[in-house]
């Protein structure tokens, strides 16, 4: 069973690489050897299809919160978004760890896994008016019993942590990412990932941490995101 989640968790890395290359095609949608693609392109950019009326809901809110609440919360886009509840789901995440709420956008993502994959999100929030704001976005999306949000400075909340994380997500202070990887890197589980956003913020330390240790694998999307697997031992 393990080296069938680590089999699923290196093909889904592999997938993001070439997904995230193929959607950052110039607008003609060439294909390769300059052949048309359109209909390809096209179908890369069709949102997602509810598998039932509880995901109808879901992903309705998220619609609802990229459309009206986006502004200054600095939300990941939603094929980010997707990727992070298809990271989640195919790991079998028990627990997920983020770095950053804001409005809660992202960690509904997580949770649209996590509601099936009998796990839980611990998510951190500095600004109160942010973190009020996700609560009220986590109950009306009905996934406000798999939050547990703590709001304060993470750089000092994390420290409470003891569970196992099999993923963990920063996307708050870029020059904090290393101080949180140093914290949390320790419970993170073999086989689990650390996922980054905006890695082209954070500075050579983290880079150098995630790219440099033998017991890391990293790979790096187009807009400059990291996807970093703790390796297992024999």
């Amino acid at each position: 069973m393990l080296k069938k989640i680590m089999f699923v968790t290196l093909a889904t890395i592999l997938v993001l690489a070439i997904v995230q290359n193929l959607t950052a095609q110039p607008p003609e949608g060439r294909g390769p050897g300059g052949r048309p693609g359109r209909g390809f392109s096209s179908a890369l950019q069709q949102p997602p299809v509810p598998a039932n009326e509880e995901e109808k809901k879901i992903l309705s809110v998220l619609d609802d919160m990229n459309a009206n609440q986006s502004g200054g919360m600095m939300n990941v886009p939603p094929v980010d978004g997707r990727l992070l509840r298809l990271f989640t789901e195919a790991t079998g995440a028990k627990h997920v760890v983020e770095i950053g709420t804001s409005n809660g956008y992202s960690g509904i993502w997580f949770c649209l896994a996590l509601r099936t994959t009998g796990g839980k999100l611990t998510t951190h929030e500095i600004d109160a008016r942010r973190a009020s704001l996700a609560r009220e976005n986590f109950k009306r999306a009905g996934v406000d019993k798999l939050v547990t949000l703590i709001e304060g400075n993470a750089h000092e909340t994390v420290n409470n942590l003891k569970e196992p994380i099999d993923i963990l997500f920063l996307d708050a202070d870029k020059e904090g990412y290393i101080d949180y990887f140093n914290k949390l890197l320790p419970l993170v589980r073999p086989g689990g990932l650390v996922l980054a956003h905006n890695t082209d913020s954070t500075g050579p330390d983290f880079i150098k941490a995630i790219t440099t240790d033998p017991n890391l694998e990293t790979v790096f999307q187009v807009q400059g995101h990291s996807v970093t697997l703790k390796k297992r031992q024999k």
